[in-house]
Parts: structure tokens; C-alpha cells; sequence
């Protein structure tokens, strides 16, 4: 009999652990865990200190919008952001405090998901079940955009329903747009070539993959990316793990910021984080469903 128990408690201990092995394996909890750790033991002086940052507005409606919103971008030139609906699609400029400036109906572009600032007037949008990358111009005179009029590249890469394109950065130094695949698998491209900035030249794409990069990311999904030009470093938003990790140039990550109630000031957790922006001043901007915005700033030393 007590072989019995024996046979039966080492069968339930084993299915125990076989199961917070699959469990962690998913939430990638020991890689997060042993990051944490690090970070605690030797804080990284050559980030950007995402955990420094705290909300300074929270969960603001976005008034006057019915459909949500995807992704997050800031234009330097106009001193506002813009953000995508897919339901209805448009583009949608919005102030620095989240109130609506602009709406601009969007027309053949499937599932809009993703909208980066590339240049003066110029933006990328990413239709994500197509995996296209539709580079539009906007003026103050645009009454709607049209993908037939605009300049696009359709990767095709790994096609996997609406698990496909979810978030856009620009290296404007580099010409490198960073396109994100959300998950299944979660990756990161780097497209060099589109958009296509000198017609002088030929029409050449070329797309990188950093599988190593790509590994080291301790979350479950990506739903935004955002290229910070001073340090060269890349943030990436992930909704399912409520967490923006900051990579630097070789990919490695370096500090978090969690959307979690109890940390970064935050009086309740961010619901479902879909867009991610920063100003020149590094200030973070944050789009969430249902259609909240928010602010984070780090505090001066």
C-alpha cells in the first residue's frame, strides 16, 4: 500500500512539474525571472531606465472614437500622434494629451494594425492579415487615403491570420523600418529599402531577421515597437505580458516597464496595450483598448 503512494505521489509530483514547465515555458517565466534578478543585482547605466518612468495621466478616454484603436506613433514635425481603427479604418491624429485632432478615412487597406512616422508628411502602414506596408503622404488638405495611390510592399512572410504584422519603428539614420509579427512565431524584421527614399536609385528591399534577438525577448506577444534615435535602443510593447522591454543595439535587453497595477504609479493594470510612442524628450505615450491613453515620464535626476 505505501508503494502505492509512493508510485501515485511521484506521478503527481512529476505532472506538477511537467506542467509549471509548459506554464513557464509559455509566460517565459524564467527567463523574465533570471532578468529581473540581474536587474536588481547590477542595474544597466546604458539604458534608458524604463523602470524610472512613472504615469503622469492615466486611462484617459479617447473621446469620440466608437472603434478601437491600434499602435501609436509620434510626428516631430507636427508635435502630435497618430493612431489607426480597424473596424472603420482611419488614421487619427490625436494631441499630446489624447484628444482628437483629425480623422482621415482610410480606403483598401484590409486590417490596418500598425502607423509609424517615416519622414515630413510621410507615413507606413502595415495591413496585417496581408502583410503589407502601405507608405502614405498626408497633408493639411487630405480628405482620405487611398492604398491604390500609395507605395506598398507585401512581404508574405509566415502568414498566420490575424497574428501577423502588429507594430512598426523607423531608424531614420539607418533606414531601417522594424516590422513586428505578433506571435506564432513572435518575431522582428528589419526592412531596408522601403520606404524607397531616393528614386535615383534602383528599388532594392532587403530583410533582416536577429533570431538571437528575437530569443531573448521574455514575452508573450508584440503589439508595438518604438526606435528611440538617441541611444540606438528598441522598445517593444507586449500586450498578453503587460510589459515594455527596452533592447539595446545588440538586442539584449537592458530595463522594463510594467503596465501592471502597483508598479510605474499605476493605479490599475492597462487593460490591452496597443500602441506605443516617445517625443524627443523621451516622454512615453501609450494607447490602450478600450480606447484609453496614457502618459509616462521619467523624473528628472
Amino acid at each position: 500500500m505505501r508503494r502505492s503512494y509512493r508510485l501515485i505521489a511521484a506521478a503527481l509530483l512529476f505532472s506538477t512539474l511537467t506542467l509549471l514547465g509548459v506554464v513557464g515555458h509559455e509566460f517565459r517565466l524564467f527567463e523574465r525571472g533570471w532578468f529581473n534578478l540581474k536587474a536588481w543585482w547590477q542595474p544597466s547605466e546604458q539604458g534608458i531606465g524604463l523602470d524610472r518612468y512613472r504615469v503622469t495621466l492615466e486611462a484617459q478616454p479617447i473621446d469620440g472614437l466608437h472603434d478601437d484603436v491600434s499602435a501609436l506613433t509620434y510626428d516631430p514635425d507636427r508635435k502630435t500622434l497618430f493612431t489607426v481603427t480597424n473596424s472603420s479604418p482611419e488614421l487619427v491624429e490625436l494631441s499630446l494629451e489624447g484628444r482628437i485632432l483629425r480623422r482621415v478615412p482610410l480606403t483598401g487597406f484590409g486590417d490596418p494594425e500598425a502607423v509609424e512616422y517615416v519622414g515630413p508628411n510621410s507615413y507606413v502602414i502595415t495591413d496585417e492579415r496581408q502583410q503589407r506596408l502601405i507608405r502614405v503622404r498626408l497633408n493639411d488638405s487630405t480628405l482620405f487615403l487611398d492604398a491604390a495611390d500609395a507605395e506598398q510592399l507585401t512581404l508574405g512572410i509566415g502568414l498566420n491570420g490575424n497574428k501577423g504584422f502588429e507594430g512598426l519603428a523607423y531608424d531614420s539614420a539607418g533606414q531601417r523600418l522594424f516590422v513586428a509579427k505578433e506571435r506564432d512565431p513572435m518575431l522582428i524584421y528589419e526592412v531596408h529599402g522601403f520606404p524607397h527614399t531616393n528614386p535615383e536609385q534602383p528599388y532594392a528591399v532587403h530583410v533582416v531577421q536577429d533570431r538571437k534577438r528575437d530569443g531573448r525577448l521574455f514575452v508573450r506577444d508584440l503589439s508595438s515597437l518604438q526606435y528611440d534615435e538617441r541611444s540606438g535602443h528598441l522598445l517593444a510593447l507586449s500586450d498578453e505580458s503587460r510589459l515594455v522591454v527596452e533592447l539595446d543595439v545588440e538586442g539584449r535587453p537592458l530595463s522594463t516597464l510594467s503596465l501592471r497595477k502597483g508598479f510605474q504609479g499605476l493605479k490599475q493594470t492597462v487593460p490591452q496595450a496597443e500602441g506605443l510612442a516617445m517625443d524627443e524628450a523621451g516622454r512615453l505615450y501609450l494607447v490602450s483598448e478600450p480606447n484609453l491613453f496614457y502618459v509616462f515620464e521619467k523624473p528628472a535626476d
